[in-house]
């Protein structure tokens, strides 16, 4: 009997295809998710209803966040693609970064391309909190915010309101919002370089295959366009 892959395995020979395409295009460019937008931003954190051993989980607070929209492999305008959202919590010492997935217990481990950035964002694989604990993290449309569209100039034009953002899930449970500030100048999103493996805290972090070649696939594409990390 041949054997099956694994979600996770499937996904990480999705992210390597990935970074070997965009790699080949461009020296200068990022490998990974090339096209997109960033802006300044805020992280508000109100919790869950049962600590599960996270403190950025757990406690409520607020926090002053760069926050990039982008499409996988940089198709144009409202065309489908896997699209991403990073998110870096500043003074945490955090980098959140989710692609658009699925939400069943097999395809939230997959890649999922949409036409649409007010979709659905998963982690891919698990994090594992300070008690052991393994959940999924995630991020979907808020429901008192403008609708974002279907390409970045209309996520752009959804930020100038101020109200734009995304609803914060973990293991499907909201825990708290991310709201879109202004537009960042060109420059200053070409020189970000967001990293969920070494941005991240020992009571939260990702775990997993996927994970593992992720943080590889950073490494190339950080040394690919001469990036160097900006730190949280």
């Amino acid at each position: 009997m041949v054997p099956v892959r694994k979600p996770p395995m499937v996904a990480a020979a999705m992210a390597v295809l990935l970074l070997g395409v965009r790699a080949k295009r461009s020296r200068h460019r990022r490998s990974l998710h090339p096209a997109g937008r960033s802006f300044a931003g805020e992280v508000e954190i109100w919790g869950l209803p049962d600590a599960i051993g996270a403190a950025l989980l757990d406690r409520p607070g607020r926090y002053r966040a760069t926050v990039r929209v982008s499409k996988g492999l940089g198709s144009k305008g409202s065309r489908p693609d896997v699209l991403g959202l990073a998110v870096r919590l500043h003074g945490t010492g955090t980098d959140l970064l989710l692609s658009t997935s699925g939400t069943g217990r097999a395809t939230r481990h997959l890649p999922a391309p949409r036409r649409s950035f007010d979709s659905w964002y998963g982690s891919i694989t698990a994090y594992r909190t300070g008690t052991g604990r393994k959940i999924y993290l995630a991020a979907g449309p808020s429901e008192t915010g403008p609708r974002l569209g279907r390409s970045l100039d209309a996520v752009v034009a959804a930020a100038v309101t101020g109200r734009a953002g995304f609803l914060l899930y973990a293991d499907d449970q909201p825990y708290g919002r991310v709201t879109f500030g202004p537009l960042l100048a060109a420059e200053a999103d070409a020189a970000l370089a967001f990293d969920p493996i070494r941005n991240a805290t020992e009571d939260l972090h990702p775990t997993g295959t996927i994970h593992g070649t992720r943080a590889f696939a950073y490494r190339v594409s950080q040394r690919w366009r001469s990036t160097a990390d900006t730190g949280v």
